[in-house]
């Protein structure tokens, strides 16, 4: 006889209202389902008072941890519609911005995962290193949380050569930490006994699923927006997709820790190639048409669709977040665990419900 218990929607080691409708068997999973909606806002019909300016700040705001990238997308949307080709300098300043994100909502994961095992001092470390980040995005866009350093046409805000040396020194001071906590994460023995054959998902089953991100990349799928031909300026930079091989909660960890030292490697590359010019070209009339545009969120793809009908505001605007995608896969990996691993598995897929509740 089976038991119905709910997950969610609050819970000790989720910051946001998850939550799951679990039937258990004794203490094993046997069926999960999603319940959604909680905070949900409805951003996406927002869009009909604001004109296709004002949506930008909109769109940073369906979350705090990927705002800088919602509002990168959400632009070079824009800018498809208008067919503006981008000053390269603002190209280098949005993957600096880009990465700089990824890097902090990857410390904030670790912090999280240490926590749902019980290592609250890990937890601490990750966070402390994080701030040093966050450091840095407030003195390159004057925030911590809602950068606004892209805008239609290219960027607003530029670094001059106090905060470039800044930033190359706090990624200096985060690299060797970084290796410092990656010992535990991947050599500790509790952290293995609780990952290592855990959640585990195939490779044709993950890429059949419509997974994204390091849930994807963790499964052995080498699939990354950023390695795409919309991003040559990625391979510029020498951009290499981190993968992992066993698709379980331990491949998706090591495959987030790679891509934090590969985004060190890009914000100091971009930095040394950083070109001189301008950082916007003027925009002028409305936007006209349908566009779509795809970027590598921390937690994976996004995409965006809008449409214009020649007046200021947008008729439609369409957004699917990465943790929308990777619901499905969750679902999958959960039967057949133990209740107690229920939290270790859902952290994984970094669900960001803000993101998912629109």
């Amino acid at each position: 006889m089976t038991t119905i218990i709910p997950f969610g929607p609050q819970h000790p080691v989720f910051p946001e209202p998850i939550s799951l409708k679990l039937e258990i068997d004794n203490d094993v999973v046997v069926g999960a389902l999603p319940s959604l909606g909680y905070v949900h806002r409805g951003l996406e019909k927002f869009i009909d008072t604001k004109d296709y300016i004002q949506t930008m700040y909109i769109c940073e705001r369906i979350c705090g941890i990927c705002s800088g990238i919602h509002g990168i997308t959400y632009s070079r949307a824009i800018e498809k519609l208008f067919n503006i080709e981008v000053p390269e300098r603002a190209q280098y300043l949005r993957v600096i911005n880009s990465e700089l994100c990824r890097i902090h909502s990857h410390l904030l994961w670790l912090g999280l995962f240490a926590d749902g095992f019980g290592f609250e001092s890990l937890f601490y470390e990750c966070w402390k290193y994080r701030e040093g980040i966050l450091d840095v995005l407030e003195k390159f866009t004057g925030s911590r949380v809602i950068h606004s350093m892209s805008k239609v046409g290219g960027a607003s805000r530029d670094l001059n050569d106090e905060q470039i040396d800044h930033i190359q020194k706090a990624l200096d001071t985060l690299e060797p930490q970084v290796k410092n906590i990656e010992k535990v994460f991947v050599n500790n023995y509790t952290v293995k006994k609780r990952c290592v054959g855990l959640g585990v998902m195939s490779k044709q089953l993950a890429y059949e699923a419509g997974t994204a991100g390091p849930t994807l990349r963790g499964s052995g799928n080498a699939i990354d927006i950023r390695d795409t031909p919309d991003y040559d300026i990625y391979r510029d930079l020498g951009f290499k997709t981190a993968v992992g091989k066993d698709g379980d909660c331990y491949s998706r960890t090591k495959v987030r820790i790679d891509e934090i030292f590969e985004s060190i490697k890009l914000v100091r590359n971009a930095l040394s190639k950083l070109p001189n010019g301008e950082i916007s070209v003027p925009v002028k009339g409305s936007p006209t048409g349908e566009a779509i545009m795809r970027a590598e969120q921390p937690r994976g793809e996004v995409v965006y669709y809008v449409k214009g009908n020649g007046t200021k505001n947008l008729e439609r605007l369409k957004v699917r977040t990465p943790t929308f995608a990777n619901i499905p896969s969750l679902l999958l990996m959960l039967p057949g665990v133990k209740l107690a691993d229920v939290p270790i598995i859902v952290l994984t897929i970094d669900p960001c419900v803000s993101c998912t509740e629109r």
